[in-house]
């Protein structure tokens, strides 16, 4: 039950927490997965094992980390691990049932494109890897989130592969856990799965106030639509609550979150300057 009004910004988090279920091991990019994870270790997923790629396992964050290195944001952790041991011994050995990663660019078989905007040397980079390879590919399943109009026909730059050209081309490759890949899309318009036998995304769902030629304005190919569009899960007071105290910037756009936390200092400062 939901008794106030929410933001954007808390129904993505919701969702995207939604996806995790209790007993998942799932490994965590910064930003909105860390938040989703939190949100659903805190709500209905207690049991969910949450690790980042620089080794720290099973931990319950009590603030948002400022990059995966970031031991200082949990109330504890089960142990700790090197990243080349993440890699190898928990991903590449099957033990890691979810990925969350962050999309810069993506095309309609899920390849995605992490590291640069247009081609090397005048290429901007953007945020890089990281771990994004290896997860995306031995994760037995991936859940994606963008933020901006990153759709193209075609990726300046692959830095994981998602479904390759669609179809079996990516179990046939036999470089990737079997029946592994990416299996939703959360964005700011609407949620996005992919065709089981295709392997072609498709809309699943709108955001609310979003129509259907919003979506397919940002879209550079003939998007397929599901037979029956689905809604955004609607949140609870219990899942609003934690997320405004555990981050409570992350509840607003950045610029609003900004403004906020401006006026929080300005009130502390006067308030120390008038003791």
């Amino acid at each position: 039950m939901l008794s106030k009004k929410i933001t954007k910004e808390e129904l993505l988090i919701v969702t995207a927490a939604r996806e995790i279920k209790d007993h998942d091991v799932c490994v965590l990019g910064v930003g909105m997965p860390i938040l989703a994870g939190a949100l659903a270790k805190h709500t209905h997923a207690p049991a969910a094992v949450l690790l980042m790629e620089s080794g720290i396992v099973d931990f319950e964050p009590v603030v948002l980390p400022i990059n995966v290195a970031d031991a200082t944001c949990t109330r504890g952790y089960g142990y700790a691990t090197d990243l080349f041991s993440v890699f190898t011994a928990i991903t590449y050995a099957g033990y890691v049932n979810k990925a969350f990663l962050g999309v810069g660019q993506i095309d309609k078989y899920g390849n995605i494109n992490t590291s640069y905007l247009g081609m090397p040397p005048e290429a901007q980079r953007i945020t890089a890897a990281g771990g994004a390879p290896e997860f995306y590919a031995y994760a037995r399943e991936t859940i994606l989130t963008m933020k901006g109009k990153g759709f193209v026909e075609k990726l300046p730059y692959r830095t994981s592969a998602g479904f390759m050209g669609g179809g079996d081309e990516r179990e046939r490759s036999g470089r990737y856990t079997p029946g592994s890949g990416p299996s939703v899309l959360i964005t700011s318009k609407g949620i996005f799965k992919f065709h089981k036998e295709t392997k072609e995304m498709y809309l699943d769902a709108l955001f609310p106030g979003i129509t259907m030629d919003d979506v397919r304005a940002d879209i550079p190919w003939d998007l397929q639509v599901a037979d029956k569009i689905q809604s955004f899960p609607v949140p609870d007071d219990e899942e609003i609550d934690f997320l405004r105290r555990f981050s409570p910037p992350s509840s607003f756009p950045n610029q609003v979150a900004t403004q906020l936390s401006l006026e929080h200092f300005r009130r502390q400062a006067m308030a120390e300057t008038l003791k």
